[in-house]
């Protein structure tokens, strides 16, 4: 009876929790396929020159583990061919956790994903989470006669029709843009005021004396004490934006960006950016009391050859990659500020009209 209850108790918190995550997900795809390119470029340097091929395939791989990570979650839940979810799901948990330890002990990436943008974590606290699932689905695996073994046609219908839901949701996140937006540079944010910290930042002292260390929440004036560490008390309060900036040649230009009426194109990667497209842009770049400008990541010749074939005479600045992916998930994308704020942004597969651009200063 008590083994019972356990399993059943494992069965739901595990296939609750790939259910959620997989459907965090389904809402930003691209993000996860970043957090991919991400580990195949420490792999590729750390481990193995041959990750690199799986770069390119990122966004492909992010669709499939996914609508996989949803369907087992589903199939666990549902008690669906039991023997093939329970250890395909032992198989993703010791891949996530890998993943996890790789980036906590070596500190390469400093957020798995686990979760998109919607719950952050440590690297360390998203290894600890992979290791209590692989308890739990090891347990499952252990003692999976012991499950229930369902394999009725409505059965395979939900699971089929999840999948099939999963991976046009994802499909639409990706040809237009995520359906909630949980980063920082999300409609209606002012940027400037994401920048500051939002209370006085409080700090504890590391220090140490007779060869022991201690934890003080003052600086000590005892002078027999040294210094070790300092360790925020308060990390809510960080500025929730602390990485945008816009520079060229002449210097930086992230304050001129965030005051006055602009539209933004932003383009963080040439390679990848949908250049049959850009001409979508033409007709918005012309609105009256809206400085239009172009902030890319992009090299300084490759923009020269952009702004000539499409025959646009607009300033152009630098910006982070990442800075830019992390402010739209499309490549180009727009975005409408006002004196810093984030009015509205736009996939250039849904480019705005000249009015619609109007509207939004009004």
């Amino acid at each position: 009876m008590l083994k019972k209850i356990i399993l059943t108790l494992f069965r739901f918190l595990v296939g609750g929790l790939f259910v959620f995550s997989g459907l965090i997900k389904v809402n930003d795809p691209v993000g996860t396929s970043i957090k991919l390119e991400e580990y195949f470029e420490v792999f590729s340097n750390d481990i193995a020159s041959f990750f690199e091929v799986f770069k390119p395939f990122s966004l492909e791989l992010s669709v499939f583990l996914i609508v996989l990570e949803v369907v087992l979650g589903i199939m666990l839940l549902l008690n669906f061919k039991r023997n093939l979810t329970v250890s395909l799901l032992l198989v993703m948990i010791l891949f996530f956790t890998f993943l996890t330890f790789y980036s906590a002990y070596f500190n390469k990436v400093t957020d798995c994903g686990c979760f998109g943008d919607a719950i952050k974590l440590t690297p360390w606290q998203s290894f600890y989470k992979d290791v209590v699932l692989i308890v739990m689905i090891g347990v499952l695996f252990i003692f999976r006669k012991d499950l229930p073994n369902g394999t009725s046609k409505a059965t395979s219908v939900v699971v089929a029709g999840s999948a099939l839901a999963c991976f046009v949701l994802s499909v639409l996140a990706i040809r237009n843009l995520p359906f909630i937006d949980f980063r920082a540079y999300k409609e209606g944010v002012n940027i400037p005021e994401a920048m500051q910290p939002s209370g006085a930042l409080e700090y504890r002292y590391v220090m140490k004396k007779n060869g022991e260390e201690v934890v003080l929440d003052e600086y000590p004036s005892d002078e027999s004490y040294e210094f070790v560490d300092m360790q925020l008390k308060n990390p809510d309060a960080l500025p929730k934006i602390a990485d945008f900036g816009v520079w060229n040649d002449e210097g930086d230009f992230t304050e001129e960006i965030l005051s006055g009426n602009k539209l933004l194109i932003l383009i963080s990667s040439y390679d990848k950016m949908d250049a049959d497209k850009l001409g979508n842009l033409d007709v918005i770049m012309d609105v009256e009391g809206v400085e239009t400008v172009l902030v890319t990541a992009t090299a300084a010749d490759e923009i020269e050859q952009v702004m000539e074939a499409q025959d646009w005479n607009v300033p152009y600045y630098f910006g982070d990659a990442t800075v830019l992916k992390t402010i739209i998930r499309s490549n180009p994308g727009v975005v409408l500020l006002q004196d810093g704020t984030v009015l509205k942004k736009y996939h250039i597969n849904n480019a705005p009209s000249l009015e619609e651009v109007k509207n939004n200063y009004q």
